[in-house]
């Protein structure tokens, strides 16, 4: 197949989404598909509108012959009225790589109905939809009033070349026995959708001796966010007890995996790869119980499900680590399980190749 995909920016990208978008690409391009990536600018949301008037681009994509056409969800704005010139010129499926709904997420309530129109009528535009969660795949029919074909193909987490189980058991270990301050870790792109300063407003609330948090994400997105996040600490009195890391390689990041006592990143995700990657690790994760974060974490056994930007519960679960260090070992354990049993990268990205072709 002669396949293309749209996105904004760079496939390097450093997110979840295009993290699944380089693996979906690698594995159609192992099994001999010709993938065609077509990119478009990072622009504010209004000014991607006026992406549908773009006829070069669309004149591009008409003249690569394509068997198929794959769209990262997150550019529907750009391609909400343009999929239906294309329809005119592009005899192939369109199909919409959906990791979560803008709609979804926390904004402005006088901008939530024009967004959850644009969406709306993007999605309408599409032949099928590969889904990142059954969750996902839910809010799309919620939002449509209707059920979408597709297939859901999980993101994994094998790419972070984990510890194998003995080396988990001897970090548990240690984890078990510390009497160190607990080590909380932030994994995230450093915008407020993830939630920081809720976990920042929690751990204020316990002993500072009591925890570290370890921040690891990219800190240039939207430098007035964490401003506001450090703003939180220095009122609270807990500067001190953040550590930044920035946006880190992957070694890096395997080092903070193996320091950590836990992962807490209390945002909505349409699956959240960070929180299975952490449990490669035996690490215990903190979510939110919205989004797609009950379909990884069980509640009391891999981790811990708390209300989205509510402080209390998670303060309570932060507390009561912090003073019970034979439950994180337990629930690193029951975490390391549940990682074990989710399928790889190949897998579940084979299962959606597969249902491209059927298609």
């Amino acid at each position: 197949m002669r396949v293309g995909l749209v996105i904004y920016g760079s496939l390097d990208t450093l997110s979840g989404g295009y993290l699944y978008d380089r693996m979906l690409v690698r594995a159609l391009r192992a099994t001999n598909q010709e993938v065609m990536i077509f990119s478009l600018p990072w622009r504010s949301y209004l000014a991607r509108l006026t992406d549908n008037w773009a006829a070069a681009f669309a004149a591009r994509i008409a003249a690569a012959r394509l068997d198929l056409l794959l769209q990262d969800e997150l550019n529907h704005p750009s391609l909400v009225w343009l999929n239906r010139r294309l329809r005119r010129t592009l005899p192939c499926p369109i199909i919409a790589v959906v990791h979560h709904l803008r709609s979804q997420e926390d904004h402005s309530p006088a901008l939530l109905p024009f967004y959850r129109a644009v969406e709306r009528d993007y999605l309408t535009t599409v032949d099928g939809c590969i889904y990142n969660s059954q969750t996902t795949r839910a809010t799309v029919a919620a939002l449509l009033g209707h059920a979408v074909p597709g297939v859901v193909a999980y993101p994994a987490a094998d790419h972070v070349q984990p510890l194998s189980r003995a080396e988990v058991l001897t970090l548990l270990a240690r984890r078990s026995a510390s009497t160190a301050s607990l080590q909380v870790l932030f994994v995230g792109n450093i915008i407020a959708r993830k939630g920081l300063h809720t976990l920042v407003a929690a751990l204020a609330a316990l002993p500072p001796y009591s925890w570290q948090l370890q921040i690891v994400g990219n800190t240039r997105i939207d430098p007035a966010y964490v401003d506001r996040v450090t703003a939180l600490a220095a009122r609270r009195g807990v500067v001190g007890n953040l550590i930044w890391h920035g946006a880190l390689d992957d070694a890096a990041l395997r080092r903070r995996w193996c320091a950590a006592d836990l992962l807490a990143v209390p945002s909505y995700e349409g699956f959240g790869i960070a929180y299975l990657e952490a449990m490669a690790f035996g690490l215990p994760v903190i979510a939110s119980s919205a989004g797609a974060a009950h379909e990884i974490v069980t509640q009391g056994a891999t981790g811990y499900l708390v209300p989205p930007g509510d402080e209390g519960p998670l303060a309570a679960y932060l507390g009561m680590l912090a003073h019970s260090r034979a439950q994180v070992a337990v629930l690193g354990y029951h975490a390391r399980l549940r990682y074990e049993r989710h399928p790889t990268w190949q897998e579940s990205m084979a299962h959606a190749i597969s249902w491209l072709h059927e298609l």
